[in-house]
């Protein structure tokens, strides 16, 4: 039934807003396995977002509406895209899940974050917004493309739930080079669009080096928090995109216990699995010069362009 579907749509994208810092610990953790630390546990950043939404917010005098709106609109733009993608289940909710409707929504956070880096007044903010806007002109071409090659051969459209039980019920003859070199294009896009390394250090304390961190350091208290959660819940959405989009196997098509199941049991070991590669990515790496960094961008464009084409000739 109609409700049962929206239900189930509706705790999907619960279940994917909690788990956003969850994953942030996860791939913390690997890191710090990987390089040969203890690290902190996989639960900190809740204790962390815990802990600034209990802090009261300071301002700069020279600060407008526009800087405080700028949290809100990020984690309203992260809400609705958490409930328009396919997680565990593809229902009711696919006209709305349109993957080009993703892209401007993703352009929305990041421009509002550019809005509320330059509205702080510090010198390292307008930095940082001006760094994220120049890598933006490179990730979107990329991603826009990576999506249309799903499209093609989904034969979906640009539906995000259609393309997920499309693929999903082609079984091993969707695994051709052009679904193989769109999700290495999309992996590429996944660090530049979430500032990871090698595009971004997320854990840097030096200025001069920033470029998301940048445009967040006038923000505290519970604006900081909504910051920090619509950020991770971005990293979160990008993981299980990747693993319905271009992974889809598994993910359930219809409302029973044993395939709901199955699909969230499936679903945790693929975001798990994408951590893991995340994680070794950015511990094999270091952080790139920034204007090294649209050679990066050009490469994952050029993965997208011969997924494209090779559609059409192979």
């Amino acid at each position: 039934m109609i409700w049962q579907e929206i239900i189930i749509e509706l705790i999907q994208a619960a279940v994917l807003i909690a788990i956003a810092p969850l994953m942030s610990g996860i791939v913390s953790k690997f890191k710090a396995r990987m390089q040969k630390r203890t690290g902190a546990s996989i639960f900190q950043p809740y204790r962390d977002l815990a802990k600034l939404f209990r802090k009261d917010s300071v301002k700069s005098r020279s600060c407008s509406w526009v800087f405080r709106a700028v949290p809100y609109v990020c984690m309203a733009s992260m809400v609705v895209l958490a409930m328009m993608t396919p997680f565990v289940y593809t229902g009711v909710l696919a006209p709305f899940g349109d993957l080009v409707a993703v892209v401007y929504l993703f352009t929305m956070f990041r421009f509002s974050m550019v809005l509320g880096g330059l509205e702080g007044g510090s010198t390292f903010g307008g930095m940082g917004s001006s760094r994220e806007m120049m890598m933006s002109v490179l990730i979107e071409p990329a991603l826009l493309l990576a999506i249309a090659t799903l499209a093609v051969i989904s034969g979906a459209g640009t539906d995000m739930d259609g393309i997920s039980a499309n693929i999903a019920g082609m079984g091993l003859a969707a695994i051709t080079p052009a679904l193989i070199l769109a999700g290495a294009s999309f992996m590429i896009t996944l660090l530049a669009e979430n500032a990871r390394i090698p595009f971004d250090n997320p854990t840097t304390h030096l200025e001069l080096t920033m470029v998301h961190e940048a445009m967040m350091l006038e923000y505290s208290g519970r604006g900081l928090a909504m910051m920090e959660l619509s950020s991770m819940m971005r990293l979160t959405i990008f993981m299980a995109m990747m693993g319905s989009l271009f992974f889809p196997w598994g993910i359930a098509s219809d409302i029973t216990v044993a395939s709901l199941v199955t699909s969230a049991v499936v679903m945790a070991v693929k975001m798990v699995l994408v951590a893991f590669i995340l994680s070794l990515v950015e511990s094999a790496l270091c952080k790139t010069r920034l204007f090294k960094t649209p050679n990066l961008l050009t490469a994952s464009f050029t993965l997208s362009l011969l997924a494209m084409i090779s559609l059409y000739i192979l």
